[in-house]
């Protein structure tokens, strides 16, 4: 196959951007062929950063880890080693994983100052996504498979081989001279992708089913991209999200597909909420005779004081537990601490809960009682997003709404 030459793979860059001016990248490499490429393809177009992660999976992942970047080297990429610790064999291992090496690499890429973090997703992996999601039953955003970019919290995850069969990325090593890492586990019959990719039996990535698949995800791919669109321009004119961590949706009809978008933000879970149950509510709202009800952790009522429509609001019951209060720690899934000072010995975040009145304060008792707060020991406590300190005093203390997933990010990007 034709190996992918520095102008076509700049070509690709291009509407993957903005890119800063030095293009000062992260790279995720694991050592394999895919990522090997794209860190030397990346060298050549900017200045990347190699993020090598060793999963202490196998006996010889460390001195994988070392031989790539001695590989990387050898073509003045600078490289770092993330290892991880303390993912063991064992259910769900995949999936932890990938959890615990997507954080490697976003602290990692933060520490060194990155926005962008380059993957080396290609064609094939994207129809084995879109085959795993079909057995799984995924909704139809769930079909799009991969986008080209994924906006994180912290992070753009840029994926620019997503359209690439992966024959060409080994055939630009060979070109490059460069070796890569065959891991074994790629080959394991117990891992579904493993299975799925012995089923297409299309190594170079370039077969009629694998295109077929990519075309299904990519018709998906652009369905949602214009579904995303409507929906942020629409939830831009008729919702209103507070930093206490509460929302209001104005009075007239409201879509199953706005609702979702909502819970799952304001619930700080990383799944919307689907199905007929969410098909009722999104039509109960629009009923004058509308009450109160609860989905996905988020209740629903008339907003009362707070204007005309719906408060959404979070469910007490389906709050976390107090969590050590540290700077950078995130409770709630929605809200992450960031303060100048020191922290009182054994002080916790949680929710407000039960107070007595606060002075001046014209939330509702039900957005109150939600709202996060920093208790001590001893009985003092702290409620920042309302200024209110009692038995302490730190004004540097910030809780920040941060949820898992923005009401509305950026669009799925083909």
């Amino acid at each position: 196959m034709e190996a992918i030459t520095h102008e076509e793979f700049a070509a690709l860059m291009v509407p993957l951007g903005p890119w800063p001016s030095n293009r000062r990248i992260a790279v995720g490499v694991s050592g394999g062929a895919d990522s090997t490429c794209l860190a030397i393809l990346a060298a050549a177009w900017g200045n990347p950063l190699a993020l090598i992660v060793d999963h202490r999976l196998r006996p010889d992942s460390t001195a994988e880890a070392h031989l790539t970047a001695a590989r990387l080297a050898a073509s003045n990429i600078v490289a770092r080693i993330l290892t991880l610790h303390g993912v063991n064999p064992g259910p769900g291992l995949a999936a932890r994983a990938r959890a615990a090496r997507y954080a490697a690499l976003t602290e990692a890429a933060n520490e060194a100052g990155l926005t962008d973090l380059l993957l080396a997703h290609h064609a094939s992996d994207q129809a084995e996504t879109l085959l795993m999601r079909q057995q799984a039953h995924s909704a139809p955003s769930g079909l799009a498979g991969m986008s080209a970019i994924t906006e994180t919290n912290a992070l753009r995850l840029v994926r620019p081989f997503i359209t690439l069969p992966p024959g060409r990325l080994r055939a630009t090593l060979r070109t490059h001279g460069v070796a890569w890492v065959e891991d074994p586990s790629n080959a394991n019959p117990a891992a579904l992708r493993t299975r799925l990719r012995q089923y297409l039996a299309d190594p170079d990535g370039d077969g009629p089913h694998t295109a077929g698949l990519t075309a299904e995800a990519n018709s998906h791919a652009r369905h949602r991209a214009t579904s995303e669109a409507r929906l942020a321009a629409e939830l831009a004119t008729r919702a209103t999200l507070f930093p206490e961590g509460h929302a209001v949706l104005s009075p007239g009809p409201v879509s199953a597909a706005w609702l979702a978008a909502l819970i799952r933000a304001l619930s700080g879970r990383p799944y919307a909420p689907r199905g007929a149950a969410l098909t009722r509510l999104a039509a109960a709202l629009s009923a004058t005779d509308f009450r109160a009800a609860t989905l996905g952790g988020i209740r629903l009522m008339r907003a009362g004081r707070l204007g005309p429509g719906t408060l959404l609001v979070r469910e007490p019951s389906a709050m976390q537990p107090p969590i050590p209060a540290a700077p950078g720690g995130v409770w709630d899934n929605r809200f992450s601490l960031a303060c100048d000072g020191p922290l009182p010995a054994g002080a916790t975040i949680g929710a407000l809960g039960a107070h007595p009145r606060l002075p001046g304060q014209a939330l509702p008792h039900t957005v109150l009682r939600t709202l996060p707060a920093l208790r001590t020991p001893d009985g003092a406590y702290a409620v920042p997003h309302l200024g209110a300190f009692y038995g302490w005093t730190n004004p540097s203390v910030r809780l920040r709404l941060t949820p898992l997933n923005p009401v509305a990010g950026a669009s799925f990007h083909l």
